[in-house]
């Protein structure tokens, strides 16, 4: 069975990484590593393909992101839900689609469902072929941007079916969410459709996680970094 390896030793020693169909929510304050450490986690490896929904950044500021990180942008899509707000002109690309906006949750459910398509009949970038299904790797952003635009109840119901496509397709998603902008049955809900959780939380001396949800792994808080080099979580 293919795993998939998250940069976190903490989990992939002992684990060898994360089992196909697993969902991670990152739970991070603001100004913490919480972002990035996402970022680090979707990173794809050698023969993977990664799925980026942002609701943050333009797609040609991200696709520069990922050039200054030293990565390599060709196996990875991208649902834009920003440009559109700005250049409602702007048209798709095999690589980049676009949506009107954060709270279009089926236009971004069609666009997610284009390029898992386009990466299955093998249109899609540059990745090995020879690994079926193909391996994904789906991250979205930012839940706390969704949940400024449309009700708890609706954003449930959108990961619910996410969730269960991402399963089936024996891929992985990972979700950020800001546990300081909602309430304790706000987030208890969306942990709700999780397999694990990252917690993270910032001090003076630096940013901790903990892992939620794997057997055998420590529930301490451990300090971690992420290098801009590779977006490579070092504990």
């Amino acid at each position: 069975m293919y795993t998939y390896k998250t940069g976190i030793r903490l989990i992939d020693e002992p684990k060898g990484g994360i089992s196909p169909g697993s969902n991670i929510l990152v739970l991070a304050p603001s100004m913490s590593s919480g972002e990035r450490l996402g970022y680090a986690v979707a990173r794809p490896k050698t023969g993977e393909y990664a799925i980026i929904l942002s609701t943050i950044m333009r797609s040609v500021d991200l696709l520069d992101f990922f050039s200054s990180a030293r990565l390599d942008p060709s196996p990875i899509g991208i649902i834009d839900t920003v440009s559109k707000l700005s250049t409602p002109d702007i048209t798709d690309t095999t690589q980049v689609k676009y949506v009107s906006s954060p709270s279009d949750l089926t236009g971004i459910g069609i666009k997610l469902t284009s390029i898992v398509e386009s990466i299955f009949s093998g249109d899609f970038g540059s990745s090995d072929q020879s690994l079926f299904p193909p391996p994904i790797r789906f991250y979205v952003d930012s839940l706390t941007t969704l949940l400024m635009y449309r009700r708890l109840e609706v954003i449930y119901q959108f990961l619910h079916v996410i969730t269960s496509k991402l399963r089936k397709m024996e891929a992985i998603g990972i979700y950020s969410l800001n546990n300081e902008s909602f309430d304790e049955r706000t987030i208890s809900l969306i942990k709700q459709l999780m397999t694990v959780v990252i917690e993270v939380k910032n001090e003076q001396h630096g940013d901790f996680l903990r892992v939620r949800g794997m057997p055998g792994i420590t529930q301490e808080w451990v300090p971690f970094q992420v290098r801009e080099e590779g977006l490579e979580v070092i504990m």
